[in-house]
C-alpha cells in the first residue's frame, strides 16, 4: 500500500486545530478548486465518532464521490477516517495533533491503494501520490489560513 506523512506547524491550540479540521464547511472550502461538495450523510457541522459523509469532487477532470467514516477519536490528539464506498480498493488517513511550541503540530498519514492490482500500483507511484500530497495540503493550506 502507498503512503506518505505531512506534517505542519499550526498557531492554534490542539483543540481549535482538531476541531477545524472535523469540520465539514472548512473542508468543503478548502477543496473548492476540485468542487467538492457534500451530497450524504454529515454535511454541515463537525464530525464525530461514526459519522460519515459522502464527498463529491472533481479529479483529472471526471467527478468522483468517496464516502468515509470517523472513528478512533481522541480529542485533541486523533482522530481516523477510512474510506467506506469509492475510487480506491482502500484508503486510511489518520490526523494527529501535537502540542509543540508556537502551536500545534499537525500530522496527516495517508495510506492508500488504487484497484486493478499491479496497474493500481503503478498508478499510485507515478501519478495518485503526487496527487493525493497536493490536495492535502492544499486541505492543510486552508486550516493554516483558518488560523491566521
Amino acid at each position: 500500500m502507498a503512503s506518505f506523512v505531512l506534517e505542519r506547524i499550526i498557531t492554534a491550540p490542539p483543540e481549535e486545530v482538531f476541531d477545524a479540521s472535523l469540520d465539514v464547511g472548512l473542508h468543503v472550502t478548502s477543496q473548492s478548486s476540485h468542487g467538492e461538495r457534500t451530497v450524504a450523510g454529515v454535511t454541515t457541522g463537525m464530525m464525530g465518532e461514526g459519522d460519515e459523509v459522502t464527498w463529491s469532487a472533481r479529479h483529472f477532470g471526471i467527478r468522483f464521490r468517496m464516502s468515509s467514516v470517523v472513528f478512533d477519536v481522541d480529542r485533541p490528539r486523533r482522530f481516523r477516517d477510512r474510506q467506506t464506498r469509492g475510487p480506491f480498493a482502500q484508503f486510511r488517513h489518520t490526523h494527529e495533533f501535537l502540542p509543540a511550541e508556537g502551536g500545534t503540530l499537525m500530522r496527516d498519514t495517508l495510506e492508500f491503494r488504487s484497484p486493478f492490482g499491479p496497474l493500481g500500483r503503478l498508478v499510485d507511484a507515478l501519478v495518485m501520490r503526487r496527487h493525493l500530497i497536493a490536495v492535502i495540503t492544499e486541505r492543510n493550506d486552508a486550516i493554516t489560513a483558518h488560523f491566521g
